[in-house]
């Protein structure tokens, strides 16, 4: 089997996916903006598990040409996984949109003149159900509407880029084919030692500096999960030119569902996560269907009470929280 390549290799979903691919076996090549970061991969993926012997870390920007020549050379199998992910929302919307739909082409781009075989591109749910619709009911048939009144720039982002993106490749039309995995909110273990913006949820209520949970409701996946449903769907055959929502079973959660979760399941390691919400309406609770994955790809997501639990775990064993007083 030839090299695979990670875009994304340091980041929350980037290492679980180079490290599962490790343990499967698989030499492995990841990008990084700087090989600075090299170091912190290796050690993430060790924590996952992995013997890192067969990883080779390179230099590639997203907002760059360079590098990218080198980095998909020889790679048959192309997992674009690095993507921005604000802290904020930016008040110009293209500091976000001009990164993700670039960033997307350019490597789609660099993968096709190489000839690889397949792109699987970590899209978002909120490419899918960020646009308002009765019932709240969502498939791989729905797209969020960039010009939906009020769209933050996140989800405006991931849904100009994924589109882009099947714009320039389609269904590979006998080169290079592209499937999109969409994933919900992604929690679950963090092998870095800076969690991202999911994990940083968790550490607020943990660390007690979430008094009021904000009045949200979205579907839980898990960050293994994910990595696992992007090694299937660059394997099935059928899967080439679809898209799939990732999504754990079940109902879509709140931050304060997610507290009582943490509460039950960690007892004094959770007596600091908010017991109430914010006041205001009740927003809409997406029904979100994990039917294709299942079906087409054999894929079975874990509970996300285990996926919750296990989130908090990993910053505790990290000592990222803050002590109890």
């Amino acid at each position: 089997m030839s090299r695979v390549l990670v875009t994304g290799g340091s980041g929350y979903l980037g290492t679980h996916l180079v490290a599962a691919l490790l343990r499967d076996g698989r030499e492995v090549r990841t990008t990084v903006r700087s090989t600075a970061r090299e170091a912190d991969v290796r050690a993430a993926v060790r924590r996952g598990g992995a013997d890192d012997a067969g990883l080779e870390v390179v230099a590639a920007d997203l907002m760059a040409d360079d590098g990218w020549a080198a980095a998909v050379a020889g790679c048959a199998e192309v997992h674009h996984v690095a993507s921005p992910i604000p802290a904020a929302q930016p008040e110009d919307p293209d500091e976000l949109i001009v990164p993700a739909r670039e960033g997307t082409l350019r490597v789609l781009r660099a993968a096709r003149a190489a000839g690889a075989r397949r792109v699987v591109l970590t899209s978002s749910f909120a490419a899918v159900g960020y646009t308002p619709k009765p019932g709240a009911e969502y498939t791989e048939a729905d797209w969020t509407d960039p010009g939906t009144p009020g769209l933050a720039p996140y989800p405006r982002s991931k849904a100009i880029a994924e589109r882009a993106a099947w714009d320039l490749m389609g269904g590979g039309d006998g080169g290079t084919e592209l499937v999109a995995v969409n994933p919900t909110g992604i929690f679950g273990p963090t092998l870095t030692s800076v969690p991202g913006s999911s994990m940083q949820l968790i550490k607020a209520m943990l660390d007690g500096a979430m008094s009021r949970a904000p009045r949200l409701r979205f579907g839980v996946v898990d960050v293994r999960d994910v990595a696992d449903l992007h090694i299937r769907a660059m394997a099935a055959p059928g899967a080439a030119g679809r898209r799939f929502l990732a999504v754990g079973d079940g109902p879509a959660l709140g931050l304060l569902d997610i507290a009582e979760i943490l509460r039950r399941g960690l007892g004094p390691l959770a007596a600091r996560v908010p017991t109430e919400e914010e006041p205001g309406d009740e927003p809409p609770r997406p029904v979100i269907h994990n039917d294709r994955a299942r079906q087409e790809l054999g894929w079975r997501p874990r509970p996300v009470e285990t996926t919750i639990v296990e989130s908090a775990e990993s910053l505790r064993d990290l000592g990222l929280l803050k002590p109890s007083e």
